[in-house]
């Protein structure tokens, strides 16, 4: 089982490092996937993230799922329709779609939040219910394959409700 954790500049450090270490503790195997821009993504602190595997790369039949962190890299990873059509396509075949924080950005452009409940960082609030998505402040939300979280506080709760969906789907 292989899990994409995407990758950008400025990603909120435990937001990444925290669901990619915790799932290989679980035997998961987790892969940074970058939009294939350079090989080393920063932290908004600047803690580097090595790209294993380019977007540009990427074949969805090997991936049971995607996580995206937030901070300020999904403003850019959305941009990116390689990012958008990979998370879409993952979201239409069931597979885990996972998405913390200000990720939420980047449902809204993969365009899979409508019926859908979700929740996020409460600054996207708007654009995440103007998607379509009816919002619920909950430390996670769980609707069919999609897992959403606010904030980092929410780790917890978020890689348990990945791991709990991932073991069902084995």
């Amino acid at each position: 089982m292989k899990i994409a954790v995407l990758i950008e500049d400025h990603y909120q450090i435990l937001e990444v490092w925290y669901p990619y270490l915790r799932l290989r503790e679980e035997g998961i195997e987790t892969v940074f996937v970058g939009t294939g821009t350079k090989k080393s993504y920063e932290s908004k602190e600047g803690y580097p993230a090595q790209e294993e595997l380019s977007i540009k790369n990427i074949n969805t039949h090997d991936f049971e799922g995607v996580i995206i962190p937030g901070g300020y890299a999904p403003d850019v990873l959305r941009r990116y329709e390689e990012i958008n059509t990979f998370v879409k396509t993952m979201h239409q075949k069931g597979k885990l779609v996972a998405a913390i924080c200000h990720a939420g950005w980047v449902l809204v452009s993969a365009g899979i939040l409508k019926g859908k409940k979700a929740t996020c960082f409460y600054a996207i609030k708007d654009d995440v219910v103007n998607a379509g998505a009816e919002f619920l402040d909950k430390e996670v939300v769980v609707d069919g394959n999609l897992i959403t979280s606010r904030n980092p506080f929410d780790l917890p709760a978020f890689c348990t409700q990945i791991v709990k969906f991932l073991k069902q789907h084995r």
